[in-house]
C-alpha cells in the first residue's frame, strides 16, 4: 500500500461510514434519506467515495476503488444529489431542450456564458479588484480540490463519444494535459502557481478545510463522468468550464500581478487565457454540435449539464464573498496560519 493523500475527519455519519468502507472494507448501517444532499457530510462522504478512482489515499488499499461496500454507499448518495440539482435549475425549455448544440435549451443554457457582464461582481472580479494575498491563498486551496487533477473528471467521458465530438475532446485534452510535455500539465502549473503563492500543492492537502460547496462543484464532475447516462451533461459540464475559463483566467492574471507575484504564478492563468479561448469553440462546435447530432435526445441532458454547473459555481461564489464580506475566511478553518 502506497502513501497517498491525507483522509480528512468525519463531517457526519455519511463521511464516518465512508472513511470505515476506506480504511477497514466494512460498511456500518447509514441512513442517506434525510441528509443534506448538498451539506458538509454528504459532500464530504461522496467526494471520498469517488477519490480511489483518481488517486491513492493514506492507509486506503487501491482494492477499494471497486469495493461492493464503497459502491453501495455511493449510489443513495448520487441519486440523492443528483435530486438535488435537478431541482435548482429550471428544465431546458421545449419538449427536447432542442435539437442541438444551437438551438433550443442548449442555446438558452449557453448564452449567458457567451457575453462577459460590464459589472460582474464574482470571486475573480473581487480579487481582481482589491484582494490581497491573505484571499488570493484561500481562492487557491478552495480551487486545488479541482485544479490538482484538472480535467481527469471530464476524461471519462471520451470512450462515450464517438467520430468528431471524440477527436475534438482528445484535443482539447491534450492542452489540458501539457501537449505532450509534462511539465506543462495544467494541474503541474496550477501546483507551481501554489508553490509560489506560498501554499502546500501536496494533492488533496486542503480536503479537510474545503467546505461542501466547494466539494460540490467537484463532485458533479465525478457524477457527471463516471455514469454513462450522464454524458450529454458531461458534456455540458466541460464545455462551461472552457467557456467561462478564458475571462476569468485573464482577471486571476490581472489579480497576480497587482500583487507582485513571481512570474511562475502567472503561467497557469496566462496559458488558460489562449488555449481556452480556441476550446470554447471547439467545445461548442465539435464537441455539442457533433454528439447532438448523433444524439438529438442528449440535448435536454445536455443544458442540464451546463445549468447545473453554472448554479453550483455561483453558490460556491456566494459563499466566498458573504464569508469576506464578514471578515471572515471562506475555508473551514485557518490555512497554515495565515487567515
Amino acid at each position: 500500500m502506497r502513501a497517498g493523500a491525507p483522509l480528512p475527519g468525519a463531517r457526519g455519519p455519511l463521511s464516518a461510514a465512508v472513511l470505515d468502507v476506506l480504511r477497514a472494507g466494512a460498511a456500518p448501517e447509514v441512513e442517506v434519506a434525510g441528509a443534506d444532499p448538498l451539506g458538509d457530510d454528504l459532500q464530504l462522504a461522496l467526494y471520498l467515495a469517488y477519490e480511489p478512482h483518481y488517486r491513492a489515499l493514506e492507509g486506503v488499499a487501491d482494492e477499494r476503488e471497486w469495493d461492493p461496500a464503497l459502491l453501495g454507499l455511493r449510489r443513495p448518495m448520487e441519486r440523492a444529489f443528483l435530486a438535488a440539482l435537478r431541482a435548482a435549475v429550471p428544465d431546458p425549455e421545449g419538449p427536447d431542450g432542442g435539437t442541438g448544440a444551437g438551438g433550443g435549451g442548449v442555446t438558452e443554457a449557453l448564452e449567458p456564458l457567451l457575453v462577459e457582464p460590464v459589472d460582474g461582481e464574482g470571486v475573480s472580479h473581487r480579487l481582481m479588484a482589491d484582494g490581497d494575498w491573505g484571499r488570493m491563498r484561500e481562492y487557491l486551496a478552495h480551487r486545488s480540490l479541482y485544479q490538482l487533477k484538472e480535467s481527469d473528471p471530464q476524461a471519462w467521458l471520451i470512450p462515450r463519444l464517438e467520430g468528431q465530438a471524440k477527436a475534438s475532446l482528445v484535443a482539447v485534452a491534450f492542452d489540458e494535459f501539457g501537449g505532450g510535455r509534462g511539465e506543462r500539465v495544467h494541474a503541474r502549473l496550477f501546483a507551481e502557481l501554489m508553490e509560489g503563492a506560498g501554499l502546500d500543492s501536496s494533492y488533496g492537502r486542503y480536503l479537510e478545510l474545503a467546505p461542501a460547496a466547494t466539494l460540490a462543484t467537484v463532485n458533479v464532475m465525478s457524477l457527471f463522468g463516471l455514469h454513462r447516462a450522464l454524458r450529454g451533461a458531461a458534456a455540458g459540464n466541460f464545455a462551461v468550464l472552457e467557456i467561462t475559463s478564458p475571462p476569468g483566467a485573464r482577471r486571476m492574471a490581472k489579480a497576480l500581478e497587482r500583487l507582485g507575484a513571481e512570474e511562475r504564478c502567472l503561467r497557469f492563468f496566462t496559458e488558460h487565457i489562449e488555449a481556452d479561448a480556441v476550446h470554447e469553440q471547439v467545445m461548442r462546435r465539435d464537441v455539442l454540435g457533433d454528439l447532438l447530432a448523433r444524439e438529438p435526445e442528449l440535448a435536454a441532458d445536455v443544458a442540464f449539464g451546463i445549468r447545473a454547473t453554472v448554479w453550483l459555481d455561483d453558490r460556491w461564489a456566494a459563499g466566498v464573498l458573504a464569508a469576506w464580506d464578514e471578515g471572515r475566511s471562506s475555508l473551514r478553518g485557518p490555512l497554515d496560519g495565515r487567515t
